[in-house]
């Protein structure tokens, strides 16, 4: 039942990323040949005026196929007949309605459980944090610049920025101060800490304007958390080992669930598929805007780049970069499925 849940939840995340294609390409006149959610051979699909509507075999993916999107094509309500303005907007929608999922998935959690609000509960004896007299109750405003929210954006700056020097904001009975902390290695888990205290699941309900604030704030931190990981991998700090594709992380959401309903019921348990929801959802959005071809992402340089030369990008060339992607993507989706197969097993 788990693993049916997770899938659900999956594949609704990429179905509403698909319909953000498919709504500004209806807006913008472009013809919709398919809207399908899956990939592989058809299971199930009927036709509605001129679009198909189909489920696929393999549950993950989706495609919001339209009329000359990826060749030459004489309709007049072709993709590339529209301005580059109107494609730009049907390209782009589909990680805007990603954004947009993950802030009402927030709003939920938010609503109903509240959030972690950066107060600390205490300091580590012998560390920065406490040789510069930070003390519990003490509420970090930012570091480095960055504005925090949640303790949980405090707990994960070491893990981030390991060794950095900090410039931490933080207030006091209403004044705020400054400091600058040098992280200090812990024999004990072997990482650099500042030596900062809090409590994770300390939550505090707010009113409504908090609410919808603390939900932006929310779908802001798994942005950032996704963008963090990704200059990780690049760097070399994670490998390609770690990387989980929709193999692993449908079993880790039916593990997820599990473990809260064990622990809460099926109340917590659909709470923390909702929670893991944000952060798919955000992911998702992020990873298509990555400036990589056959992605969202490497279309809207083509599109970004077109607008700027007021002239088209021959479509061969551009059809064969995608290609590559597109072949290159494929191999790394069947590396990550291997992983996470042999990771589960």
């Amino acid at each position: 039942m788990n693993i049916i849940i997770a899938i659900i939840i999956f594949s609704l995340i990429i179905l509403f990323h698909e319909l953000g294609h498919f709504l500004l390409a209806k807006w913008n006149g472009i013809r919709v040949n398919e809207f399908c959610l899956g990939m592989g051979p058809t299971l199930v699909g009927f036709t509605k005026g001129e679009t198909k509507y189909s489920v696929k075999l393999l549950p993950f993916g989706g495609a919001c196929m339209m009329e000359g999107e990826d060749g030459e094509s004489s309709d007049a309500r072709s993709f590339n007949s529209k301005s580059v303005w109107a494609r730009i907007s049907v390209v782009a929608a589909g990680p805007v309605f990603n954004f947009i999922m993950a802030w009402v998935f927030a709003l939920i959690i938010i609503g109903i459980t509240g959030y972690d609000r950066p107060v600390l509960s205490g300091v580590m004896e012998g560390f920065p944090a406490e040789e510069a007299g930070i003390q519990a109750g003490d509420e970090i405003i930012s570091m480095n610049g960055y504005r925090t929210h949640f303790y949980r954006e405090v707990s994960q700056f070491s893990l981030f920025h390991p060794g950095e020097d900090v410039e931490l904001v933080y207030e006091r009975g209403g004044k705020r101060h400054k400091v600058t902390l040098s992280p200090k290695l812990d024999e004990e888990s072997g990482r650099e800490l500042l030596g900062l205290s809090g409590r994770l699941y300390d939550r505090e309900k707010g009113n409504v304007i908090q609410v919808l604030a603390h939900s932006v704030y929310e779908v802001r931190y798994w942005i950032m958390n996704t963008i963090e990981s990704l200059k990780m991998l690049v760097t070399g700090k994670v490998g390609v080992n770690d990387l989980s594709g929709p193999v692993g992380l449908v079993k880790i959401m039916g593990d997820t669930y599990d473990s809260s309903q064990s622990s809460g019921g099926t109340v917590s348990a659909m709470l923390s598929m909702v929670n893991f929801s944000i952060f798919l959802s955000a992911n998702l959005g992020i990873m298509n805007l990555l400036p990589i071809p056959a992605l969202d992402g490497g279309r809207l340089v083509f599109l970004v780049i077109e607008a700027i030369r007021r002239k088209r990008i021959s479509p061969e060339k551009e059809g064969m970069v995608h290609f590559v992607g597109l072949m290159a993507l494929m191999a790394l989706m069947v590396f990550v499925m291997f992983n996470d197969i042999r990771n589960i097993f």
